[in-house]
């Protein structure tokens, strides 16, 4: 049954944590850039309508949940480096990067390169990004022991009851403690359409090195590759080039008015296809197409929809996530390590890659499968 309730849940909780975990950096970013009130909100009705659209176009035109997010490395990025550019030339730079990560969807460089990463590589790689979510799971324990040992139960019993909607009543039970206990900070909350705004580029050598080509290689690195690879994790084979192609045309498009880089999501795409959404890896598309309906919301309400996730207390976003990726965590690591002649270098890619190290402005995530994939290629020859 196509949007099933688990699918819904899905999309929202992937939302959730997308926008609790990293729309404070945006803010910072576009008050970095010297974005006023209104350009401030443009910028996150900007991101979440392309997120929107892209996700739900994409997904339902390849059949496979395909989630796109803001760069989060990014935007971390470009707290640091704005303060010495105008706001047109960082506009400018947000361009030149769009059309850089559209050029390696076109020329189809990436999806090459993509096809020689193994599978117990990829799944190794899923599980290290997310193992941090499973862990941050039981830190909650001496801040909150009632929260998360209500959810803990809740998740248990709905395991084995109701296994196919167990995130249903986990997330219902969560916001009703919270709700009861008066966590939600909802009273200063206003709901208000935004509007775009739209910011005429300009182009400078300081701006091309000291944005463009950083933030070109953070996204395709510590982004994009990750989002393809926990893709094939799951088992779908993503027409990598277009997927590609697209997230930086529509970069292009929405640059102007904030849009600074949009590219495939990784931790809150793996949030959409576990196997607590659907039994069916084919049937669970609709929940990115939920997350992608949510996108449009925050989109459309921008500052206020932001204002409304950074009101759910951090224990709640972090149980929530954290039981929500168990099971991928868990069948990426078995399938990690499954193959003997592949299990010394998925091993070494999951520790890297769970390490969170980041040389030279790349991610561990890409360190940790360029080593895994060095080992494996010389395993194999000495085979």
């Amino acid at each position: 049954m196509p949007f099933a309730p688990p699918h819904l849940v899905a999309g929202f909780i992937a939302v959730m944590v997308g926008y609790t975990s990293s729309v404070i950096l945006i803010i910072q970013a576009a008050t970095a850039a010297g974005a006023d009130a209104a350009q401030l909100a443009s910028w996150l009705w900007t991101l979440g309508i392309g997120m929107g659209v892209s996700s739900i176009g994409l997904s339902l035109y390849y059949r496979i949940p395909v989630l796109t997010a803001w760069s989060t490395p990014g935007a971390a990025l470009l707290i640091t480096s704005l303060g010495n550019v105008t706001l047109a030339e960082a506009i400018g730079a947000f361009v030149i990067s769009s059309l850089l990560i559209t050029l390696c969807g076109i020329s189809g460089w990436f999806d090459r390169l993509m096809r020689h990463i193994p599978a117990p590589l990829a799944a190794a790689m899923l599980a290290g990004v997310l193992l941090k979510f499973g862990l941050d799971l039981f830190k909650v324990a001496p801040q909150d022991p009632l929260l998360l040992g209500t959810l803990l139960l809740t998740f248990l019993l709905g395991r084995h009851i109701w296994p196919r909607y167990t995130m249903v009543p986990v997330l219902t039970m969560g916001i009703v403690i919270c709700a009861l206990r008066g966590d939600l900070q909802l009273e200063t909350l206003h709901w208000q359409l935004t509007s775009p705004v739209w910011t005429w580029p300009s182009f400078s050598l300081d701006a091309l090195f000291g944005i463009a080509l950083p933030l070109f290689i953070v996204t395709m690195t510590s982004q994009n590759m990750p989002g393809i690879t926990i893709l094939r994790a799951h088992g779908y084979q993503p027409a990598t080039s277009s997927l590609i192609g697209w997230t930086g045309l529509i970069g292009l498009l929405l640059a102007p008015c904030g849009g600074y880089a949009f590219n495939l999501a990784a931790i809150t795409a793996a949030i959409c296809m576990g196997k607590d959404v659907d039994p069916d890896a084919s049937r669970r598309w609709p929940a990115a197409v939920w997350a992608g309906s949510f996108y449009l919301l925050t989109g459309c309400f921008g500052a206020s929809v932001a204002a409304l996730f950074t009101a759910f207390p951090a224990t709640l976003v972090t149980c929530v996530a954290g039981l929500a990726l168990l099971g991928t965590i868990g069948s990426s690591l078995h399938t990690a390590l499954q193959q003997d002649e592949a299990r010394e270098a998925a091993l070494l890619t999951f520790i890297i890659t769970a390490s969170g190290i980041s040389l030279l402005g790349v991610g561990a995530a890409c360190w940790g499968m360029l080593v895994g994939v060095i080992l494996h290629q010389v395993n194999q020859r000495r085979s």
